[in-house]
């Protein structure tokens, strides 16, 4: 009996069950689901962090922490918030996604993307082993020198954090890598440029800003461990060192960093929130340039983070003048969103709550920014709860409101089931209240002159009911989560399958069944326009794509590869099977920078040939993975 393609493409791409297939599983589904897993735990690890520091500044001369715990506590806190959940979350969705919106059977590299995620799971472990010997890192997350250096912190804490980085580094640079390359070559045919959705630019633009940020930060953490390490002098003043240089190659890598972690939850919302609004997005070209803008200017304005470091003021002018335009593309994109809500026909579901509630906070984090941006302010504000406020808007407030939207949004695309909706309201509006009433009473305590990286003080400063009140709100804001939670939860529990295209969208990820078949698509469709599904309400009934015919690749597990302006079909790309090697390698690169931690440079030794030897099994071909595209597989 013959089977049908369905049938014939599901042997040939699911994951065997078991133990082995979740190892050697490169579907970049469950891949993508994992990060989404693993990023919101190490968000709960964070907040849980920062209930228990709002609990020592909820009242004068509490001394539930000591000095050292209440350090160890915030940097971590900031190294999981920052690095651990705002851009390994946005990796998930653009892992499940990225495919799908373009029309692929996975990503171009699904043995790196495997790699990449292994290696961020690893990395987180590895710092947070350090709890486990009670030497967390404890000097911030931006960690400046010589503070960090071993004079001044001779334990093991900073060597995790240098090496956890250096680790996580990898996993970074290897993913934008990936979806750089999955977006240049991995798109369906005549998904040209101009019509990528916006979430596929914004992801791209920021993979592209990781390629050339991410190596400055390394190299920071590399010196900082030869420092401790092997007494180098990169950054001891004693020793004609510059602890100048480590701000930086920090924040020439942490300033983009900020819209990286933003970048993609805008795409998310510029994509999502005209569907609610059942219109196409206001102005899509200046959406698209404004996204590419701000990541090309977000690497001209690192130095507004050291005006108070006695630059010269020339020099501290042109960055401040460099700032204060920065402002300009997002502001473009805010007036787009309002626009499109203005002129369409909104359905005010839980996904567009949130969606809305990202862009108030987008402009209360913007302008509480544009304030930093000028000199004068910025000395004043420097080092004041003020500047805690405004990250947390900029971090939580744009990244988790867009994340929590894009989950009420996207889960059934997911998971198959749609999230109870009058849950999601009392979410919702939970979420939004507590976060306003933690932080924006931050503002006020800044200018009242709080410093930030302080764990008590006096009854005199007159700060108690300011930081009454913003404990009280963290804890609201907790129990907002705890419902997203608890909706998950139930609706994973819900025997009823959400329909396939429940939100009535255009773009191709809803063509497929809801979760998606493991190939994606049985046929590779062919588009013509950014809307493929809503081609026949907006062009008088008229549709020039194809979605129900195209290549069909069952020759083995076969992709299509297009050309990358245009996308015309190109080669036909013979996919890697599932293997475990990916993991593998990670498990020898755990031990490798374990034995630099412990400075075994025996183990150090043993563990890099380990690792040779999992490149070697992991490379070694196995049969042509490219052949010309032919007319037998149409």
């Amino acid at each position: 009996m013959t089977r049908s393609l369905p049938d014939r493409l599901r042997v040939l791409w699911e994951t065997v069950p078991g133990f082995y297939g979740w190892i050697a599983s490169v579907d970049h589904k469950s891949i993508g689901i994992r990060y989404l897993v693993t990023s919101f735990i190490f968000l709960l690890l964070g907040g849980l962090e920062a209930l228990v520091m709002r609990i020592q500044l909820a009242q004068p001369g509490e001394h539930l922490l000591t000095p050292e715990q209440y350090n160890q506590l915030f940097s971590m806190h900031g190294i999981t918030m920052i690095f651990l959940y705002a851009l390994p979350v946005l990796s998930g969705f653009s892992n499940f996604l990225f495919p799908l919106v373009l029309g692929a059977r996975d990503m171009a590299f699904p043995r790196l993307n495997a790699f990449s995620y292994w290696v961020y799971l690893a990395s987180g472990l590895f710092m947070y082993a350090s709890f486990l010997v009670g030497a967390a890192p404890d000097d911030g997350w931006f960690n400046y020198a010589p503070n960090s250096l071993r004079t001044f912190s001779p334990g093991p804490n900073m060597d995790f954090y240098a090496l956890g980085m250096i680790f996580l580094g990898i996993s970074t640079t290897v993913g934008a890598a990936n979806f750089v390359v999955t977006v240049m070559r991995m798109r369906a045919p005549g998904m040209s440029i101009a019509r990528l959705p916006i979430l596929v630019w914004g992801t791209t633009t920021v993979s592209a800003g990781i390629l050339f940020s991410v190596p400055a930060v390394s190299l920071a953490f590399f010196m900082l461990w030869l420092d401790r390490s092997f007494g180098t002098h990169f950054f001891d003043a004693r020793s004609s060192g510059q602890p100048m240089l480590w701000q930086h190659l920090f924040w020439i890598f942490a300033h983009p960093w900020v819209y990286i972690i933003v970048l993609p939850a805008m795409g998310l919302v510029s994509d999502a929130l005209p569907i609610l609004c059942r219109r196409p997005i206001v102005g899509y070209a200046l959406v698209v340039l404004a996204t590419i803008l701000t990541m090309v200017l977000g690497f001209g304005v690192w130095v507004h983070h050291m005006f108070a470091t006695g630059l010269p003021m020339v020099a501290s002018s042109f960055f401040s003048g460099a700032s204060f335009i920065i402002t300009i593309p997002s502001a473009v994109a805010t007036f787009a969103w309002v626009a499109t809500i203005w002129t369409g026909r909104p359905v005010f579901t839980t996904a567009f709550l949130y969606f809305a509630g990202f862009i108030v906070m987008f402009v209360i984090g913007g302008v509480s920014g544009v304030v930093t941006a000028a000199v004068p302010a910025d000395l004043q504000l420097t080092d004041t709860y003020f500047v805690v406020a405004h990250i947390h808007y900029v971090l939580i407030g744009i990244n988790l409101f867009g994340v929590l939207g894009a989950f009420y949004f996207w889960f059934p695309k997911l998971f198959g089931r749609l999230l109870d909706e009058r849950l999601g309201r009392w979410n919702f509006w939970i979420t939004f209240i507590g976060f306003n009433i933690a932080f924006l009473p931050m503002h006020l305590t800044g200018l009242m002159g709080m410093p930030r990286r302080i764990y008590t003080y006096p009854n005199d400063f007159g700060l108690g009911l300011v930081n009454m009140i913003t404990t009280v709100g963290s804890f609201l804001l907790a129990i907002g989560i705890l419902l997203f939670m608890i909706n998950i939860w139930i609706s994973l529990r819900n025997n009823t399958q959400a329909p396939d295209n429940p939100w009535g969208a255009p773009t191709l990820e809803w063509v497929t069944s809801s979760p998606p078949p493991p190939y994606n698509f049985a046929l590779i469709p062919a588009v013509a326009s950014r809307h493929p599904l809503w081609e026949e309400q907006l062009h008088a009934g008229v549709s020039h794509s194809v979605l129900d015919r195209g290549f069909v690749l069952d020759h083995g597990k076969e992709a299509l590869a297009t050309t990358i302006l245009d996308a015309e079909p190109d080669v036909i790309l013979k996919m890697p099977e599932d293997t475990p090697w990916p993991f593998i390698l990670t498990l020898a690169m755990s031990a490798g920078f374990t034995a630099m931690l412990i400075q075994s440079w025996w183990g150090t030794g043993m563990a890099g040939l380990a690792i040779l030897v999992c490149l070697g099994f992991w490379l070694w071909p196995k049969r042509s993975m490219v052949q010309i595209a032919s007319a037998d597989h149409g």
